[in-house]
This record gives C-alpha cells, structure tokens and sequence, in this order.
C-alpha cells in the first residue's frame, strides 16, 4: 500500500485502531458510493469543507450522508460569521485532497493545524462510520470516537454539533 492513503494506515495501527476496508471503483458524489457492496452501507458519512466569509476560520464537517446542512442555521449554532464552501483551491492548499475526495482523514495533512474538525452528535450513535483514506477508491470503517482520537492526536481540535 502506498500513496495518499498510506499516511492514514500508518496512524490508524500506530494508535492502535481497528478499522475495516473495503476497495472500490473511484467514486465522487455519495450516490455513487450507494453501490459500494457492504453491509456498512448506511454508516458513510460525508464531508463538507467550509469556511466564513472573512477565510480565517476553516471548518471540515462531517455528516451523516442522509443529512442536509443548512449554513445559516449551523453559523448561528457554532457562533461563527457567515459560513460557505471552500473553494477547490483552499481545499488542496489546506488538506491537500481534491474535489471528490473530501475526508477527515485529510486532516493528517494539515500540517499547520488551521483546520476544525466538526463532527454531528448524532455521529456518536454509529458503531462505525465509513470515510475514504485520502483517496475515493476505498472506504474505511472505524469507530466514531476512533476518528476523533486520529485527529486530535494530529492536534486539531474536534467539536461535536447538534444538526
């Protein structure tokens, strides 16, 4: 195993985390994730990359793949000015993923810790949760507080949000 998705294996067995794989074809959306043959199906969550209006705070949030988010209403609840996508460039500046690839794990990326981690509560319910390993071509599966761990150990700070 080598590439993007080394990184992430490395620090999943040097903290100790069990985690399930499985490979697949490159996919980009969640909708093309459905077809992925697993019985985890249900427990993929998605990852949107925000920021506010100024491009000083840097938000990466991670969701049930059946949730929508309101913007508006998720400023109001975390205290934040006004909250949009990031662009594609800040996405790689930042993570260093691409579109389509958007993962917590990127967060090992982030060398410089300028990036929030929000994870929904809701999240915390899941035995495990599926979320690419810096590539869209497999999904791992780990434990909710296990994605937690991965990414406050990289120093980033973790939030849990009512959605």
């Amino acid at each position: 195993m080598s590439g993007p998705r080394q990184i992430i294996f490395e620090k999943l067995n040097e903290l100790g985390i069990n985690y399930d794989l499985i490979e697949h074809p490159a996919v980009y959306t969640i909708e093309e994730l459905e077809v992925v043959d697993s019985s985890y199906r249900n427990k993929i969550v998605k990852n949107l990359f925000l920021r506010d209006d100024k491009k000083k705070h840097y938000i990466l949030l991670v969701i049930s793949k059946d949730k929508k988010v309101n913007l508006k209403d998720l400023r109001m609840k975390i205290k934040s000015r006004p909250l949009t996508f990031a662009s594609k460039d800040s996405l790689s500046e930042y993570l260093r993923l691409s579109k389509g690839s958007v993962t917590p794990f990127g967060i090992l990326n982030d060398d410089l810790i300028r990036v929030e981690v929000m994870i929904d509560k809701s999240l915390l319910d899941y035995e495990h949760i599926g979320i690419h390993p810096n590539e869209n071509t497999a999904t791992v599966f780990i434990r909710p507080k296990d994605l937690e761990l991965v990414i406050t150990n990289h120093g980033n700070k973790v939030r849990y949000v009512e959605l």
